[in-house]
């Protein structure tokens, strides 16, 4: 059973850093493509940025695009999700996620974390 466990969220003022980690086990994840979501209230879910398992590939939100950077650590099985120049308007649940299709990993990611939280004050 495939698990996705995240870790790093809190609270950091405006035009600071957080770095997310998740850790996933239960499978092999070598054609996968692992990336996160974030959900703010009152808000959908909206993608944030992949990471091709083999890490040739990565992919970005254009609201996060030059402040995140998503990188991976194939022999801990860990994907990392670097946030500078935090912005209040990136306050949300942070989730991390896993899918096997190309096609789905920027909307319908088959696999969830349980999520972290990250506050951005102003």
């Amino acid at each position: 059973q495939v698990q996705l466990v995240e870790s790093g969220g809190g609270l950091v003022q405006a035009g600071g850093s957080l770095r997310l980690s998740c850790a996933a086990s239960g499978r092999t994840f070598s054609s996968y493509y692992i990336g996160w979501f974030r959900q703010a209230p009152g808000k959908e879910r909206e993608f944030v940025a992949a990471i091709s398992w083999s890490g040739s590939s990565t992919y970005y939100a254009e609201s996060v695009k030059g402040r995140f950077t998503i990188s991976g650590d194939n022999a801990k099985n860990t994907v990392s999700l670097q946030m500078n120049s935090l912005k209040p308007e990136d306050t949300a649940v942070y989730y991390c996620t896993a899918s096997a299709l190309y096609s789905d990993f920027r909307s319908r990611p088959a696999y969830w974390g349980q999520g972290t939280q990250v506050t951005v004050s102003s």
